[in-house]
């Protein structure tokens, strides 16, 4: 608060002892609002105004951020009893995904990726090959706001700017234009994955991103390198290098023609569109990280599972019992993490719905399932990990 202060009024010569105590208040003064500002380091300074020729600082309080909140609960549902591990991320905490070593097609253990990205809580994320062949994802990620796998199958939950969380079922469609350097003439172009090695003797079209690595890493196909909107390169059978300002396009099969609209020089932009499974546009363009697996658990506060709809077929989704990791949105906005040694499918989204849970989704499970907070693993996976979703102080 402001305080005005109004020096005595001062006639003729008054003398010395009088001027000399009313500056010896005055250095008082600024002593004590100087040893006010001193005192108020903890807080942060927003603004600073000149009275007179004394600053008056206006500060706020900081609020500490609350710890992750991990518990081992009991939940029933129906005859039965599960011991759950959760762990409650309050709101401010910031999120993100990443692949095993930060590179796509690479897994590490849990607890190597929480010590890389010095996270103060993590769970396994989507489905990914573990048992042949490079460890690729099946369902969507989005990393640091960019596109690094499409899946367009289950449920996706995404974390954007404003710290807004979103659960659905996202389909992402990839496109562009060609613009002919020698003629001007625009061409349509679309890709359906992104950074997934395709099957060398089938038909594709994918999208790779710096995240792939330093090259494709195959050499079949015709590929189509652009770098800052323009193509560099247009190659087939070689393995190219992807541009750290740009991508590669590569068509197989089938689609190897749609190469062919491309020649060096050429003009290319993107067009990303979000819809969902019923058709209808979402906007997630905002979106920083994201992870997709599912199927959904729970909906508005409501069980709402339905794993044959959102695409799944293995009956290790629809009727077996296996290890569970989720994750939900709790009514006050905070996200919660949680693993389960055993359960349906059925059950894991009925205990979801009892652990009070208002948006609720499966991500991968069995041998995958970790969770980790506050230094301790809660649950420890059986096997090396190709993607995690990640929590970290701000």
């Amino acid at each position: 608060m402001r305080q005005k202060h109004t020096a005595p009024i001062i006639s003729g010569a008054q003398p010395d002892r009088q001027r000399s105590t009313f500056m010896l208040k005055i250095a008082a003064l600024v002593t004590a609002l100087s040893v006010t500002i001193t005192l108020a380091v903890p807080y942060q300074v927003n603004t600073v105004h000149a009275v007179g020729s004394i600053k008056a600082v206006s500060v706020s309080q900081n609020a500490p951020l609350a710890a992750p909140k991990a518990q081992l609960k009991s939940v029933q549902t129906g005859k039965q009893t599960f011991k759950v591990s959760t762990v409650t991320i309050p709101k401010g905490y910031r999120v993100s995904a990443t692949f095993g070593k930060q590179q796509y097609g690479t897994s590490a253990g849990l607890g190597a990726i929480v010590k890389a990205n010095q996270a103060v809580a993590a769970i396994n994320g989507t489905f990914f090959e573990a048992y042949t062949g490079v460890p690729e994802p099946w369902g969507t990620l989005i990393i640091n706001g960019k596109i690094e796998h499409v899946g367009n199958t289950g449920t996706i939950i995404g974390f954007d700017r404003q710290g807004n969380v979103l659960m659905d079922t996202l389909r992402i469609q990839i496109t562009g234009t060609v613009e002919s350097k020698a003629t001007g003439k625009k061409n349509n172009w679309y890709t359906y994955f992104v950074n997934r090695t395709p099957a060398k003797d089938g038909s594709s079209a994918v999208l790779y991103t710096p995240m792939r690595g330093k090259n494709i890493g195959f050499t079949y196909g015709k590929a189509v390198v652009v770098e800052q909107g323009i193509v560099k390169e247009v190659a087939a059978g070689k393995n190219v290098a992807i541009p750290a300002n740009g991508f590669v396009l590569v068509y197989t099969g089938k689609e190897k023609r749609m190469a062919d609209r491309f020649a060096v020089g050429d003009l290319v932009d993107v067009q990303t569109k979000y819809t969902n499974t019923a058709g209808k546009q979402l906007d997630w363009s905002e979106v920083q990280t994201a992870i997709g697996a599912g199927p959904r658990l729970v909906k508005d506060g409501q069980i709402a599972l339905n794993p044959a709809q959102e695409g799944f077929k293995q009956d290790k989704i629809l009727s077996l019992s296996a290890t569970r990791s989720g994750i939900g949105v709790m009514p006050d906005g905070s996200v919660m993490l949680a693993t389960v040694p055993s359960a349906t499918m059925s059950q894991w989204a009925a205990i979801w719905k009892q652990l009070g849970a208002k948006q609720a989704m499966n991500l991968d499970g069995g041998a995958s399932s970790g969770l980790y907070a506050n230094g301790k693993m809660m649950t420890e996976p059986g096997r090396a990990l190709s993607n995690a979703l990640l929590f970290r102080k701000p």
